[in-house]
């Protein structure tokens, strides 16, 4: 269906998308490179997400509060993701070095280590006290992920668009921005080495032990940790490839039965079974862009705690 046209010979050249009353818009060539149709749906899907949000920003500056059901649908769904998912799955990561460290302080008998011990989450009250919390510096990139997301899917409810997520490509891409952030945010936390090393938690064991024991656990994080942002982009694919598939089914099964008697009984429930498919799949684009949102936060925060 989709085919490289590296020259305009009209507006209707830009895109290759099959419309109604067999009419078709053509995807250019640039710089040697097809544009397919996911590549379109991804920047309307940004683009959306981009209008919706700089909107809504502008309602809520100043403290003040966003009227009207549209714009407190969003606000409802970013402070849910925020206060249900960012949240509580990160908590404060500064807690535990604080706790750490005034620990040593005070095993090295310095004066001042009571003093740190008292207020080793004075960073994290201060936080609070401005109405904030400490994970909410990672908030925007699951808000992205979560809304990036749920737009690609919802647009393949559209007559004769498609999800972008229904691509492999795209959800291999999509995880690996996911497994950047992780080592990203880990390496700001404990240094571009750290962020490895501190994936084997402590081993109370015997020397001789702990030899073999590190290296293995080491191997297993580092493989698990690929293989987690893999099951992102398969999971992702497959569940909205799969309800696509199911629908493509249904409507397989009037053509199947056109001239046959049966086609009476068939046609009927294929169209109720595809609105049911239908509602079901506005559903599932809500759940998969939370899932991949909340396992992203889960690897974030395991980038960040001590094991």
């Amino acid at each position: 269906m989709l085919a490289a046209h590296g020259t305009f010979h009209h507006v209707y050249d830009f895109f290759e998308f099959e419309l109604p009353f067999d009419t078709k818009l053509m995807l250019p060539e640039i710089a040697g490179v097809s544009v397919t149709k996911f590549m379109v749906l991804q920047l309307v899907a940004a683009l959306l997400v981009f209008l919706i949000f700089r909107g809504l920003a502008v309602r809520i500056q100043d403290g003040k509060v966003a009227s009207g059901w549209f714009w407190n649908f969003w606000e409802m769904l970013a402070v849910y993701v925020r206060d249900e998912v960012v949240r509580p799955v990160i908590g404060d990561p500064h807690a535990h070095h604080d706790e750490h460290h005034a620990f040593e302080e005070l095993t090295l008998g310095h004066e001042h280590s009571l003093k740190e011990a008292a207020g080793m989450d004075a960073h994290a009250q201060a936080a609070h006290a401005h109405g904030g919390h400490p994970a909410d510096k990672y908030a925007p990139f699951v808000w992205s992920c979560f809304f990036y997301i749920l737009f690609c899917n919802l647009l393949g409810a559209v007559p004769w668009l498609g999800s972008a997520t229904g691509s492999i490509s795209v959800t291999l891409a999509l995880a690996l921005v996911a497994f950047v952030a992780t080592f990203f945010y880990g390496a700001q936390m404990h240094g571009a080495i750290g962020f490895w090393t501190h994936m084997v938690p402590a081993v109370d064991a015997p020397a001789p032990i702990k030899i073999f024991l590190v290296p293995m656990i080491f191997v297993i994080e580092v493989v698990g940790l690929f293989i987690k942002h893999g099951v992102l982009a398969v999971r992702l694919f497959a569940n909205i490839m799969g309800g696509h598939t199911v629908l493509g089914v249904i409507l397989a099964f009037i053509a199947a039965t056109a001239g046959h008697a049966s086609w009476g009984v068939v046609t009927p429930a294929s169209l109720l079974g595809q609105i049911g498919v239908g509602l079901l799949e506005l559903l599932v684009a809500f759940i998969q862009a939370y899932v991949f949102a909340f396992l992203s936060t889960i690897f974030i925060a395991m980038s960040l705690h001590e094991h």
